[in-house]
């Protein structure tokens, strides 16, 4: 900056002009700007002198140019733009000021092709290389303007509005489910899963490094602990990036840049209101630059209660009101009594301890729903704190660290089936009654949720991830040394369980003072007898990691078109996750622990190379062309070598348009829960299954849970084509087209998240399943040590094995076409745009083994619809903004159930109005009203069944929330 001199001594009149207001504040302001043609330098200097913005450059780039009129509304940054079109020049943000450059061939450009205006020093997603765009690739950047234009209070409700992101895996609200590794996700976290390809497959980043992960054994990254009103942009590239950044990144990249330039202080406080619920969200963010350094502190604070499932009646196994069908599970109010083959109810409105055999009658006891008493949404309350601090050690030499450090609490009731089963009543009870005289032992279906009430389910998540990392810019170049150290903790209570031992002794007991009465409607049972029963179990661990790197980029040599630049580094790290000890309380008299072990220690030793060659520039015949090349090996201590390349393509053919490619190879490793061997992980048990090839209807098979010994690296080839325009600067037509296509091997599957499809889809499921199986195998599983007896079922009455251990599995191929279009125009003294961004898959097949059949996924319950579009209509005028966003998933299958149902399209709407106030000598407040579906539109209605309940609605696809009002207030100095 010291080789800048200010313009007409701008530097010194802006700073002054923007002593009452940080630049920040200013940044963002609309203002109306008419201004003739002039020269270049005394238009600028009006931008400057209207809005209070420091804006810097050097004379010798402005001497002797002549700038068209301007007449409009626009912000600074837009209004400098107009000004340079056609220019080489463009207009760049560094710090709080905006600074004029000359356009240079590597610089970065955007999703749409323009300058980002991003610092020389900034690094995009999809390059190693500072200060320029990934060639070929389609960076989709949420700004700081676009998040607060949308209404979310979270950063996951940001992520989940993405088109190419699948509702899949882990989420909240995912919970009754385990396709997608959301049986990982005990502590209610929320993942992101690009092109539905799994949470797993999708790398988060924040500012450039790996935070920690969640889950059991560390599969996904909790975005619910990134606190929003630290969040500078969010960059998103969903395409497989495995040779710039490892594992992980075969459906994309997401990188999380927090506010580090930030300067000032910002308070807000927001309060939400739904149907059952609200939620409340308070921030506050500081920052301050001096010569030599700067810093930013954050802190957030966000808390929401908890939806009972009663509030939106989808939630519920009896789906009658829906003509969907009635699918309860659990014993109903009334108890059920069966004495050997026959099934008597107990008289209601009686507390059973009058009984006589004549007071029974024939039938069978009707079911309760196994959501009485449940959430549909639990409580979250969290805590976050955000810093960063920056120094510069020298001319050359620059020290750099930031920290994150989030603590979330949840707590729900669970689904009432567990505490709400079958007893066995021997006749030592003190109330035993037999209707018919068989002096054994009664089967009781009893529910214990008047007395006890459900199950619940609560904890805490704790994670920290600091990043210390110093520079030496020797030159043009710079080299780094980085050190990252992530930690989450996962401490997860499940809570008034039934306690098996002790029920049994209950129910043994002779004496009608401490006896278990199930035989009535609960109001005669001992309060201490009841407690007795509350028992609980815990779950969680600790995922660790710790990594160092050595990086450097800078330019290599000159080119006609400009530098041709490199990029270097070598990485190491480190990963555990650590079983936490388990309290268990459960099926024993007394206590126990279960001590916690290691599940997974991992070395992971890594080298990149990116090389990127402008080779023509913008002007001549050929017009712009940038190709880039990246290659990374990495070392796995546990399953060996990869090495994964990617070469990427930019064509500039004619200002405003772009033509771009890529193509690359990625891989993902196996995660530990996967590896994993041993009584913890193995099961056997038979399982009633819906068979329309069966004259009964169903087929009990043997089921074989657990992992496949040899499980190894998931691996992708990807490739993308894409086209961009923009019409002008700031105003005109753009738009964004990218043609996807996606290769995924060896994917490591559960077949057992689809237990209740197995003979439904046979086709899809035929290499696992082994019909009319050897009587000696069945009886081998029975007598296994792993054989678990969950239903009853004899081995006389089964006659299938299906082995849906996690494998290196399935193929999968999905390609389709990522679009972006929109407009911006001037509208009444203001600035409007109108859009829509979306994905729409031509394409999911899958091989679930070589030797099966391609079956065609897309638009199927599982995974992702073939269509989905966020719209956008977006006003600003002086101080006022208006923002509608209209959300649609398009309508999909349903083919779990034995026939196909047709799952509806969703259409929701986002609404925001804001406005900026003067507040005399206490400055501008901005208040935003925001609400989240607007009109309150319910989910398609569909069967949603898994191994252990029914719904009304499909949770991968919607959200229960419903209509979120939203009321914000924002303070800055």
């Amino acid at each position: 900056m010291g080789r800048t001199r200010s313009l007409l001594g701008l530097g010194i009149s802006a700073l002054a002009l923007t002593a009452s207001a940080p630049a920040s504040a200013q940044a963002d302001t609309l203002r109306h700007y008419q201004l003739p043609a002039q020269e270049l330098g005394a238009s600028i200097r009006s931008v400057a002198l209207a809005a209070g913005q420091t804006l810097i450059a050097p004379t010798e780039l402005l001497r002797g140019r002549r700038a068209p009129p301007v007449d409009g509304t626009y912000t600074p940054d837009e209004a400098v733009a107009r000004l340079l079109a056609g220019t080489d020049l463009r207009v760049a943000h560094v710090g709080n000021a905006l600074v004029i450059r000359r356009q240079a061939a590597e610089s970065a450009t955007d999703a749409q092709g323009a300058g980002t205006g991003a610092d020389d020093e900034i690094l995009v997603t999809g390059t190693r290389i500072r200060g320029r765009a990934p060639a070929g690739a389609a960076v989709t950047t949420i700004d700081r303007r676009a998040i607060e234009q949308s209404g979310y209070v979270t950063t996951q409700q940001v992520l989940q509005a993405v088109p190419q992101n699948f509702g899949g895996g882990a989420t909240e609200i995912s919970y009754t489910t385990t396709r997608n590794g959301a049986d990982a996700n005990s502590a209610f976290g929320t993942g992101i899963n690009l092109r539905g390809l799994g949470p797993s497959s999708t790398l988060v980043l924040l500012n450039g490094e790996r935070p920690p992960m969640a889950g059991f054994a560390g599969v996904f990254t909790d975005l619910s602990m990134v606190p929003i009103s630290v969040v500078e942009r969010i960059e998103v590239l969903p395409d497989g990036s495995s040779a710039l950044y490892g594992s992980d990144a075969v459906a994309g990249v997401v990188n999380i840049v927090p506010r580090l330039d930030f300067k000032g202080l910002e308070a807000r406080g927001s309060l939400g209101f739904a149907d059952g619920f609200k939620q409340i969200q308070a921030s506050a963010i500081g920052g301050v630059k001096w010569r030599g350094g700067r810093a930013v502190l954050g802190y957030e604070y966000y808390d929401r209660g908890a939806l009972a499932a009663s509030r939106r009646p989808y939630f519920s196994e009896d789906l009658r009101r829906f003509g969907l069908g009635d699918f309860r599970s659990a014993p109903g109010a009334v108890p059920g009594v069966t004495v050997g083959v026959r099934s008597f109810v107990v008289p209601a409105g009686q507390n059973g301890t009058a009984l006589t055999p004549a007071d029974f009658a024939a039938g069978t006891a009707e079911k309760g729903d196994a959501w009485a008493g449940g959430d549909a949404l639990p409580a979250q309350r969290r805590h976050a704190v955000f810093g960063a601090v920056t120094l510069e050690l020298g001319e050359r030499l620059t020290l750099q660290g930031q920290g994150l450090y989030g603590a979330r609490h949840f707590d729900g009731k669970s689904r009432a089936v567990f505490n709400a089963s079958t007893v066995t009543v021997p006749v030592s009870n003190a109330f035993y009654v037999d209707p018919i005289g068989t002096h054994q032992p009664l089967r009781v279906s009893y529910s214990f949720l008047k007395e006890l009430g459900p199950e619940g389910i609560r904890g805490n998540t704790d994670a920290v991830g600091t990043t210390a990392s110093l520079h030496w810019s020797p030159g043009r170049w710079d080299l780094g040394v980085h050190a990252t150290y992530g930690r989450q903790v996962e401490d997860i209570q499940i809570y008034n369980v039934i306690n098996t031992a002790r029920l049994a002794t209950a129910l043994a007991d002779s004496n009608r003072a401490t006896a278990l009465n199930v035989l009535g409607n609960g109001t005669a049972n001992n309060p201490a007898t009841l407690n007795s029963l509350r028992g609980y179990y815990y779950t969680g661990g600790t995922y660790a990691m710790w990594s160092t790197a050595l990086r450097a980029d800078g330019p290599l040599v000159k080119l006609p078109a400009g530098d041709a630049r490199l990029a270097l580094g070598v990485e190491h790290r480190r990963e555990r996750y650590i079983d936490a000890a388990s309290p268990y309380d459960r099926t024993t008299l007394t206590p126990i622990v279960q001590p916690g072990a290691p599940i997974g220690d991992r070395l992971v030793t890594a080298g990149y190379a990116e090389l990127a060659l402008p080779l023509s520039r913008s002007g001549s015949s050929l017009g712009r062309l940038d190709v880039s090349a990246a290659v990374r090996g990495e070392h796995y201590s546990d399953f060996g070598d990869t090495v994964n390349p990617k070469i990427g393509a930019t064509w500039e053919p004619l200002v405003g348009v772009r033509l771009r490619g890529t193509f690359g190879t990625s891989f993902r490793a196996p995660s530990f829960s996967n590896t994993r061997q041993g009584p913890d992980v193995t099961s056997y048990f038979a399982f009633p299954l819906t068979d329309p090839a069966s004259p009964t209807g169903t087929t009990n098979a043997v089921i074989l849970s657990g992992n496949k010994p040899g499980i190894g690296p998931e691996r992708a080839t990807s490739w993308t084509a894409g086209i961009d325009f923009r019409a002008g600067a700031t105003n005109g037509l753009t738009a964004q087209l990218t043609w996807f296509d996606v290769d995924y091997r060896d994917r490591i599957t559960n077949p057992g998240t689809a237990l209740t499809s197995f003979l439904i889809n046979r086709a899809i499921y035929a290499p696992i399943i082994t019909a009319n199986a050897d009587p000696a195998a069945l009886a081998a599983y029975f007598a296994s040590p792993f054989y678990a007896n969950y239903f009853g079922i004899p081995a006389s009455q089964v006659s299938t094995i299906i082995d849906a251990r996690t494998q290196n599995l399935a193929r999968q191929r999905e390609r389709g076409l990522d679009f972006d279009i929109g407009y911006r125009f001037a509208l009444a003294g203001g600035k409007a745009e109108l859009g829509a961004s979306g994905s729409y898959i031509v394409d999911l097949s899958q091989r679930l083994t070589p030797s099966s059949p391609s079956v065609s996924l897309v638009g199927t319950l599982g995974y992702p619809p073939d269509l989905r579009v966020r719209g956008r209509a977006v006003y600003n005028v002086h101080e006022t903004g208006l923002s509608v966003f209209a959300n649609y998933i398009d309508g999909y299958a349903n083919n779990s159930t034995g026939t196909v149902q047709h799952v509806g399209s969703w259409l929701t709407i986002d609404a925001q109005l804001s406005q900026r106030l003067e507040l005399g000598p206490l400055g501008k407040l901005s208040v935003a009203l925001s609400i989240s579906n607007l009109f309150d539109a319910d989910p398609p209605l569909t069967v949603a069944r898994s191994a252990f309940t029914t719904i009304g609605i499909d949770l991968e696809n919607a959200n229960p929330a419903g209509r979120i009002v939203s009321l914000q207030l924002t303070k800055q100095w």
